[in-house]
Formats: structure tokens, C-alpha cells, sequence
């Protein structure tokens, strides 16, 4: 079995056997003190519940890991493949002070105890790890991230900036919605034949008007292209919106968590643009999806406003 599942004080959260050398870990929605709709290990910032019962989800997960809350560097993801070198000075970015930097969903770091952290409803995530120059990834690698080639571009960042060779390295690949579930239109796939070629088509599936998507192991692909495979590589076997119990799954929202959102919405005029606010109940949610949401309940003359990040979706460019 590739994953472990631990259990301490209420925290769930999983490792990969693959990465037992170095100190990591995929939380779950378990053992935090966040109330709903963000219970309750709420660990991603500005999402409502508060930066005291943030902090304390930091302390509780970070101590069962055995890594520094406080030295934790937070990614600021926006669907890009864009990378940021992280140094000592970046330590406590993201929680105890403000990120300077933007559109970065993948960090790479050789600084020893310094926790990269990056984050995913539905969306793939890659932890990385060079023991011969001791150096880290962590990548978020949703299907826009995936199409542009994130993993293998972290990988060759981590080779110009520490030496890293690809066969060296070992990778683990987190909890994402699997193929029973992600279900989309063609530009996914036609995003992911573009970007691998015809090697995409194994993880495609067609399913009336509809394609499902094999997201984890897409990402897994681009592991295995350049100078050669990783020596290994774990990967979690359930789709986050199955296990949706424990992983936050924008797929699969509850009752209680749909009625959370029509509560929030105002009216507006929806003509050529949807101004979405992302809850921690959608995670890194697609524009797309909520505007599909919207329609399924007879939304579609309003503006859905639901909490902090703001993301514009324009109907002519499907998507951000």
C-alpha cells in the first residue's frame, strides 16, 4: 500500500511510504477546530473562520508531522505553472504574514525545515523530494496546471536550481477527484492531447457528450517524461469526491453546504460575466463549475458572491 492513514487527537491525514524519509503529510477535513461550513481542519487563509482557529489547525497538523507552523511557506495558486524558488526569508508567508508574491502554485525549496505548503479540493498535488541534494516540491497541478506542464517544469526547476536529476527524485502524488468523477466537456481533453499527445488518450474516456478524466494519472505522465522515470512513485487510490467524508470535494457538496451558498447569493445581472467568490467549500473550484451550479438551480440571473478570492469568468474564454 503506497498511502498510509494516521489517526491522532481527531487529525486524519495520510503519507506516502515513498517519502518516509522526509517529514510530509495530506491533511484531511479531520481534527481542526474551524465550524462548518469550513470543518474543520481548515488550512487555507482568508476563508471566513478566522486567523486564531487558522493558526491553531497550523499547530495542530504541523505538530503531528513534527515540522514548525511558524516557518510554514503557503503557495498562492491561481491555476499557472508558475514556480517560486523559496529561501529562509519566505518562512511564515502565507500564515504569520503576507505573501509578496502571486500566481505561484508550486514551490521548491533546499532550506532544511522549511514546510512547503500547498493546497487542493479537487486538484492533483505533487510532493517532490531529492535526497541526494536534499531538496523539496510541492506542486498543485489541477487539469490547467497539468495541460501546461507544471510537474515536469517544477522538476526541471528543481535540477537548475539544486542539481536535481529526474531519476533521483521520488515522488508521491496526493488525494484528487479520480476518473469516476471528474467528469467534463472536450477542452479538457483537448487540453491534455495538446500537452502530451496521443499518450493523453489512455486517461480519457468517453462517456456520451461527456469525457472523464484521469487527472492523477496525467500528472503521473509528465513524471515519467524527460531524462528519464522516478525511481518510484506513491499514488492515493480514491477519488476525493468518493472519500468526500474527509478530502473537501467541490464535486460533492451536501445539502447543508448547498443551501450555505443560495443563502449567500444576491442579485445581479448576469449578461456576459460571473463574478465568483470562492468558499472553502469549493476549494480550487473551476468558474465554470459554479456557473454550472448556478444554472442547474435556476441561478442564472444572479451574482454568486460567497466569501473572499475573487475570480471573473468571461463565457467567451471559458474559464480563468
Amino acid at each position: 500500500m503506497p498511502f498510509q492513514q494516521h489517526e491522532q487527537t481527531g487529525l486524519v491525514w495520510f503519507t506516502a511510504d515513498v517519502l518516509n524519509d522526509v517529514p510530509h503529510g495530506f491533511s484531511t477535513r479531520k481534527g481542526g477546530v474551524s465550524p462548518a461550513p469550513w470543518d474543520s481542519l481548515n488550512l487555507r487563509p482568508g476563508q471566513g473562520d478566522g486567523p486564531e482557529k487558522l493558526r491553531e489547525n497550523y499547530r495542530r497538523f504541523f505538530a503531528a508531522l513534527g515540522l514548525d507552523e511558524t516557518r510554514a511557506v503557503l503557495s498562492q495558486q491561481t491555476h499557472t505553472a508558475n514556480i517560486r524558488t523559496v529561501t529562509a526569508e519566505d518562512a511564515g508567508k502565507g500564515l504569520l504574514r503576507p505573501r509578496d508574491y502571486t500566481d505561484v502554485d508550486a514551490l521548491i525549496t533546499n532550506v532544511p525545515g522549511l514546510p512547503l505548503t500547498v493546497f487542493s479540493a479537487d486538484c492533483g498535488t505533487v510532493l517532490l523530494y531529492d535526497p541526494v541534494h536534499q531538496a523539496i516540491g510541492a506542486v498543485h497541478a489541477g487539469w490547467r496546471g497539468c495541460a501546461a506542464g507544471i510537474v515536469e517544469k517544477t522538476v526541471a526547476a528543481m535540477g537548475a536550481a539544486y542539481g536535481s536529476r529526474p531519476a533521483e527524485l521520488l515522488a508521491a502524488l496526493g488525494p484528487c477527484i479520480g476518473p469516476c468523477c471528474f467528469e467534463t466537456d472536450g477542452d479538457v481533453p483537448e487540453a491534455m492531447r495538446a500537452a502530451l499527445g496521443a499518450i493523453a488518450n489512455a486517461y480519457i474516456t468517453v462517456k456520451g457528450p461527456k469525457f472523464h478524466v484521469d487527472l492523477a494519472g496525467l500528472n503521473r505522465q509528465w513524471l515519467l517524461r524527460g531524462d528519464g522515470p522516478m525511481d518510484e512513485s506513491g499514488e492515493a487510490g480514491r477519488s476525493a469526491k468518493v472519500l468526500s467524508e474527509i478530502y473537501t470535494s467541490v464535486k460533492e457538496l451536501s445539502g447543508e453546504e448547498q443551501q450555505f451558498i443560495l443563502d449567500m447569493i444576491q442579485t445581479y445581472n448576469l449578461t456576459n460575466r460571473c463574478h465568483v467568490y470562492l468558499s472553502p467549500v469549493f476549494g480550487s473550484i473551476e468558474p465554470v463549475q459554479i456557473v454550472e451550479f448556478m444554472l442547474k438551480h435556476r441561478l442564472n440571473g444572479v451574482r454568486l458572491q460567497i466569501q473572499m478570492h475573487k475570480v471573473i469568468w468571461d463565457p467567451n474564454e471559458r474559464g480563468v
